[in-house]
């Protein structure tokens, strides 16, 4: 058993990979990594198996959607076909090139030492990592999360390889399925859902809750289930009780309802989409003393440091969002703190949008109403449909809107919820009106939007957001 002690020990590979740089060339540094997917691929989930490749599946989804909604302005186009081996080829081509160097690029560091095993605390400052032992003055916790499993009889039957999935596997599937079950109703179920079906695979979704994507804003949420289910077969409130192969090939799946009712369900394949959790555990941070809430994540403070100082902590292991975006700002955080120990860098803890990148996508960020309500805080709110604008007019968009919601003395913006084509890019602006403090009138009337763009959307919601707030004022 081989004993080295390093300056400094990053487990990790995704965010926890940009830390070092040449500014750490007087430090020994080990990279332990076991790598994400069947693969066990270096670089992290984002680029591997996460958001790239999956936006990289979304963007020929989007042409292939077109001729539905080239049809709403007059349109006739018609889809020939999809060449989904020559779409992945485009993607793990780039992204498999990618992490292959990028290994090899750590590798060949001079003072960083690559570990390509699983690893587990010891104590708070040695880590067994495969067959080493390996001690460091400071460590960085940076390993990420992993799909959910559940515990229902046939998942895990040998049978069934290569027709059960997760995010880590089905965007490699060899063959497009006919039909393809997705339990789950959040991201990466809508963002998989839409691929699949923009595809040509017949799509049905299975959800425990009363409508999908239940943490967005409820009149988001709402929308967002009622286009989805206009796309997919849409199945809310059952469960998944067991899986097993199908008697001519594929599976037969078996879900109840809250009356306990039970359904059953034919695909060639499964996607299992029903969240993460974080990695903490299988490194046994607990025999490292380092602190865990009650949904096992790592506590870090605004420093990005642990319940242990010499151990520090960034992205999924850590934060609830399991945002990239906020994985690679703890992570600059986490790299100005080793760097200037006397100097503490803190990661800001709000203003966070995510981006949904189904058709139509969607972005949120701040607070939802249910929130405000729940915490007794005085708001005003307005929804803005695409439709009140020129170019609302010219997509011939009935389901698109902005929602803004504002403190009605301020006009500070608490939130912003959108659906929509460009909703992501739409979005953005709002989320810098909140990130530096303009209130909604000076954001509206203070620069000016071009007309007749589809931005006039923002500029006309917020626009009626202040006339709200002045007249809550003046209520008074």
């Amino acid at each position: 058993m081989t004993r080295e002690h390093f300056d400094i020990c990053i487990i990790g590979s995704g965010s926890g990979n940009t830390i070092v740089d040449e500014r750490f060339d007087d430090r020994t540094v080990a990279m332990v990594d076991q790598g994400v997917g069947e693969q066990e691929l270096f670089g992290g989930t984002c680029l591997n198996v996460g958001c790239i490749p999956s936006k990289m599946l979304i963007v020929p989804a989007n042409f292939a959607r077109a001729p539905l909604d080239a049809e709403r302005v007059g349109v006739q186009l018609s889809l020939e076909g999809v060449d989904f081996a020559a779409i992945q080829q485009r993607i793990f081509g780039r992204t498999d090139t990618i992490s292959r160097d990028g290994l090899e690029w750590r590798q060949s560091s001079s003072n960083v030492t690559v570990f390509r095993s699983s690893a587990a605390f010891i104590d708070d400052h040695h880590l067994l990592v495969g067959r080493h032992t390996i001690s460091a003055d400071q460590f960085v916790l940076a390993a990420g999360s992993r799909p959910r499993h559940l515990d229902v009889p046939g998942l895990d039957d040998p049978d069934l390889a290569g027709l059960v999935h997760t995010y880590e596997t089905v965007m490699r599937i060899k063959k497009l399925p006919k039909h393809l079950v997705i339990v789950g109703g959040g991201t990466i179920a809508l963002e998989m859902g839409h691929v699949f079906s923009s595809y040509g695979s017949k799509v049905t979704i299975i959800h425990r809750g009363q409508r999908l994507m239940r943490m967005l804003d409820d009149d988001l949420g709402d929308r967002a289930t009622e286009l989805a289910s206009r796309r997919f077969s849409i199945h809310l409130k059952q469960q998944l009780s067991g899986v097993e192969p199908g008697s001519h090939g594929g599976l037969d799946i078996s879900t109840t309802d809250t009356d306990g009712v039970e359904y059953n369900y034919h695909a060639d394949a499964l996607l299992m989409a029903v969240g993460n959790v974080p990695n903490g555990d299988l490194l046994a941070v607990d025999k490292a003393g380092v602190a865990t809430d009650e949904q096992g994540y790592v506590i870090a403070d605004e420093h990005q440091r642990t319940s242990q100082p010499h151990i520090w902590a960034l992205g999924d292991v850590c934060d609830h969002h399991q945002l990239k975006h906020v994985a690679n700002a703890q992570a600059r955080t986490v790299q100005h703190n080793l760097l200037h120990p006397d100097d503490l860098a803190s990661t800001r803890r709000d203003v966070i949008p995510r981006a949904v990148f189904t058709d139509p996508p969607m972005l949120t960020v701040g607070a939802v109403e249910r929130q405000l309500e729940k915490a007794g805080r005085a708001y005003v709110s307005v929804m803005q449909d695409y439709s009140t604008v020129a170019y609302g007019w010219a997509l011939n968009d009935q389901d698109s809107f902005v929602k803004l919601l504002a403190d009605p003395e301020t006009g500070e913006l608490l939130g912003a919820h959108l659906i929509g084509p460009e909703a992501p890019e739409l979005g953005q602006l709002l989320v810098a009106a909140m990130s530096f403090g303009i209130d909604a009138r000076t954001m509206a009337v203070n620069q000016y939007w071009a007309h007749p763009e589809l931005a006039e959307v923002v500029e006309n919601a917020l626009l009626a957001i202040a006339d709200e707030c002045d007249r809550a004022g003046a209520e008074k």
